[in-house]
């Protein structure tokens, strides 16, 4: 549509079901690659994807006429058949149910872009959970742990 613009700039993070350890570092590119495609392919702009052995972030531009539900149902749900279809896990991979979805001003696309790059740097200092909270905490988004880690151990 002409004389349409727009800059909506979010990222996503979601888990391995159960937050299990098992993207591994030699095919975990290979991954990052393929969410990268599929975020593309649905005319969303990938900014940045990155991750760690139990989660991604996934840092893009989204086109107005994609709802976020149905770009993370794309995102998980072809990445999974990926994983299985390739065989790169010993069991059945899915990821955790859910996702969280922040929305980012122009300003903040360098920080978070840099943020996204250092995960593994980042994870030394910091698990996933307490990241996550962080990331609902510092959004003000109300929720309740129980229902957020209901799968962890």
């Amino acid at each position: 549509m002409s004389n349409t613009y727009h800059q909506v700039y979010i990222q996503a993070v979601f888990a391995v079901k159960n937050r299990e350890a098992v993207i591994e570092k030699d095919w975990k590119s290979e991954l990052l690659s393929v969410i990268g495609n599929l975020i593309n392919e649905t005319g969303c702009k990938t900014i940045i994807v990155n991750g760690t052995e139990d989660h991604v972030h996934c840092f893009l531009g989204l086109k107005p006429t994609v709802s976020i539900s149905e770009l993370m149902k794309i995102v998980k749900g072809r990445s999974s058949k990926y994983i299985n279809d390739h065989n790169l896990t010993k069991s059945r991979f899915e990821w955790q149910e859910g996702y969280g979805v922040f929305s980012y001003s122009q300003s903040h696309i360098d920080s978070v872009y840099k943020y996204i790059e250092n995960q593994e740097k980042h994870h030394k200092t910091q698990n996933f959970k307490d990241e996550y909270l962080s990331f609902l905490d510092k959004f003000k988004i109300t929720f309740e742990e129980k229902y957020v880690f209901k799968n962890l151990i």
